[in-house]
């Protein structure tokens, strides 16, 4: 098999690129080792920044989005139960919507269905090679035989885990990456939202986040060690956590009910250098992750994607190698940005085992400061809701 393009994971990274590159009359092809039912069965978050939300738009993949997406002028941020707004549209004049990752994968994955527009699942044994010349190829084993694909380029959007940075040699790429020494315990539950907008707490006990994925079905999260086995939190027990580390009207207004999933997601800080190797580019996750938090892994790898997309498109329609030659730098300028705001968030808002009294007063100041300072408030406000210099 021939294409322009080769790209490895049907994630939301992989599949807006698939479409962005086939809205500009490039040849693409998407090769994904899970199938399309694991992939949708993924839990994941989803606040869009507006500049996603445009794109998904200009994609013409929005029709589910604007009428089941909730728009968020703000968030509510909580010390210890004081509570304190952060009103976006007062301050810089953007918002963000509520839209979940899977239903974004969802809708990226029916387009590209009723394009006709080629997706391989479930191929497993997918390498890499030659990636540094002209002519890459991927090679990989489907319904029992082995395949192979020669392309242009190859787009690594296959994750943490993925072959597309483990393809690339050591002595090439740099590591930068911080484990914290705690996760988040994820609920969902069909009962309407405690709030209208997002709550991130903190509180001596942990970190706690109030979201939602729709107007009747919420997700709620709870710090915890990352010690903790999701078999040992019952759903009673994560509610009376939940609660005690709210404010006591919030808590009290709380509709808890049986839990549809439970997880224990673990946080860490993680970018790789370069993101360009020859002729492979790394995008989203297999180049950089950020504690959830500031609400930013999605948009990351919606922002890396439109990047290369971009410059694809200028190489194929322009015959110009500018956009390629600087897709590293742009993108880890984006992310060095969005890494410091996310580790700005979970040092905020979590509680470290070695903070000690001096770090939780610290943490007090810093709450303080940003009630008391507008300024402060627009620069979480823009860092939030996506910054673009």
């Amino acid at each position: 098999m021939r294409t322009q393009v080769a790209i490895i994971g049907a994630g939301p990274a992989g599949l807006t690129l698939g479409r962005l590159l086939e809205a500009a009359g490039i040849d693409a092809v998407v090769i994904e080792r899970r199938s399309a039912d694991y992939v949708l069965g993924r839990i994941r978050a989803g606040v869009l920044e507006q500049s996603s939300v445009d794109l998904l738009r200009q994609m013409g993949v929005n029709q589910r989005m604007d009428a089941e997406g909730i728009f968020h002028d703000g968030v509510e941020l909580s010390f210890n139960g004081d509570m304190l707004r952060i009103n976006f549209q007062e301050l810089i004049g953007r918002r963000v919507m509520v839209y979940g990752q899977t239903e974004v994968t969802r809708d990226l994955m029916d387009a590209r269905a009723a394009s006709g527009a080629k997706s391989i699942y479930e191929a497993s044994n997918v390498q890499i090679y030659d990636f540094d010349g002209e002519t890459p190829r991927i090679t990989f084993d489907k319904d029992g035989q082995s395949h192979q694909i020669e392309c242009d380029f190859i787009a690594g959007c296959d994750g943490f885990h993925g072959v597309s940075r483990a393809s690339v040699p050591e002595k090439a790429i740099s590591l930068f990456e911080r484990i914290y020494p705690f996760g988040w315990l994820g609920v969902l539950v069909d009962q309407p939202p405690v709030a209208e907008e997002l709550i991130y707490a903190h509180h001596e006990r942990g970190f706690a986040l109030c979201s939602m994925r729709s107007h009747s079905r919420s997700r709620y999260y709870v710090q915890v060690g990352s010690s903790e086995k999701v078999q040992d939190w019952s759903d009673d027990r994560f509610w009376d956590e939940l609660r005690a580390r709210l404010n006591p009207e919030i808590a009290e207004s709380l509709k808890s009910g049986p839990s549809i999933e439970k997880s224990i997601a673990p946080l860490r800080s993680f970018v790789a250098e370069p993101v360009r190797f020859g002729r492979l580019f790394l995008t989203g996750d297999a180049a950089h992750i950020v504690p959830p938090t500031g609400a930013k892994g999605l948009n990351m790898a919606i922002h890396d994607v439109a990047e290369l997309a971009t410059a694809l498109s200028e190489f194929y329609g322009e015959r110009s190698s500018a956009g390629i030659d600087t897709y590293s730098a742009r993108v880890l300028e984006n992310t060095w940005r969005t890494e410091r705001f996310s580790w700005w968030m979970t040092q905020l808002l979590h509680t470290f085992p070695d903070g000690g009294d001096f770090g939780r007063r610290i943490q007090r100041a810093d709450f303080d400061y940003l009630g008391a300072s507008r300024i402060a408030q627009q620069s979480l406000a823009e860092n939030y809701t996506g910054f673009r210099p």
